[in-house]
């Protein structure tokens, strides 16, 4: 259903900042499926106003009566109650997400603090890369509790690995569940015990060099898509995971979904944010589920999670470098 117009029920605001090619499609994805409407910003003039108009007048077509705005302007943001950041550098081939840190951070930086002044109760998604780093480092910069600042990530990662498994055992998509855990990048776990084909493990599907090659097109899916395209990154499917997370906080869907979230003590790992899963609602992360863990899979994920932690280290000499 499209989100009602009434004064009594007004559709809620969901802030997309970045109009590029994951922003605006984040924004298609938010008003076809009828979730909210949408402020859009870029600081490229016309960029955003462009795109925003373009898919204002394919709303007749695709029958949603979602509004959309574009502007250089912060002030659009204003009451947004979910905002998603997707500005920053795109990969390049050959490059890996940690060599767009400190670009990337810099544009973090002047986003943030214009985010806090606008929509103060909003729950932040981000989806700049590196991923883990840039969402520790909205969260240090916006004051926000933890549970308001989370990194688009697991789902995009456990989406890519259900495709997979879906060509290889030519099942359909539907049947495939799958779980990806730690940072999102070369050291994330996937786990085949938690992944499914209609109810059945993927180890009792496929023998483990089959699902060792499932699992490692998994880790380099996002590269697999740059070199492809030669001059940008994965924006579908990355859009669609930000409507995934978005529909969930929307509708209180309280949803059991992967997220990069700042971890307290659980599966042993403290004050890193890292990929695990969590229950979505109105408040942003309302539990941070702790499943079993074999040995090999908790000394991954602890790898994994060092890995961010450097990052993060390396965000916290560049916020005190700009000091």
């Amino acid at each position: 259903m499209p989100p009602s117009r009434s004064a009594a029920n007004p559709s809620p605001k969901v802030a997309v900042i970045g109009a590029g090619n994951v922003g605006a499609t984040c924004a298609q994805r938010i008003l076809e499926r009828g979730l909210a409407d949408v402020a859009l910003v870029d600081l490229v003039e016309g960029l955003a106003a462009g795109k925003a108009l373009d898919l204002a007048e394919a709303a007749p077509l695709e029958r949603h009566d979602g509004s959309i705005v574009g502007s250089t302007a912060y002030d659009v943001v204003e009451g947004a109650r979910v905002v998603v950041v997707t500005a920053g550098l795109a990969r390049k081939p050959g490059m890996s997400r940690s060599d767009l840190l400190e670009a990337n951070a810099k544009i973090v930086q002047s986003i943030i603090p214009q985010v806090v002044s606008r929509a103060p109760s909003a729950v932040l998604i981000m989806v700049t890369n590196p991923l883990d780093a840039m969402t520790y480092l909205a969260w240090r910069l916006s004051g926000f509790p933890a549970e308001r600042v989370l990194g688009m990530a697991g789902v995009l990662d456990a989406a890519r690995l259900r495709s997979f498994v879906a060509q290889r055992l030519k099942a359909s998509v539907k049947e495939v569940e799958a779980l990806v855990l730690g940072g999102h990048g070369d050291s994330m776990v996937p786990l085949p015990r938690q992944t499914t084909v209609s109810g059945v493990p993927l180890p009792d599907l496929l023998p483990p060099p089959e699902v060792e090659k499932l699992i490692q097109r998994t880790r380099e899916g996002g590269a697999e898509v740059v070199k492809l395209l030669k001059t940008g990154s994965a924006f579908y499917a990355p859009a669609s995971s930000v409507a995934e997370m978005v529909r969930a906080i929307l509708k209180d869907e309280k949803r059991l979904l992967p997220a990069c979230v700042y971890l307290k003590g659980q599966y042993g790992l403290k004050e890193v944010f890292c990929g695990a899963p969590v229950r979505l609602g109105a408040g942003g992360v309302e539990e941070i589920v702790e499943i079993p863990l074999a040995p090999d899979e908790k000394a991954a994920l602890a790898a994994s999670a060092d890995g961010v932690r450097r990052e993060m280290q390396e965000v916290d000499r560049l916020i005190g470098a700009a000091a």
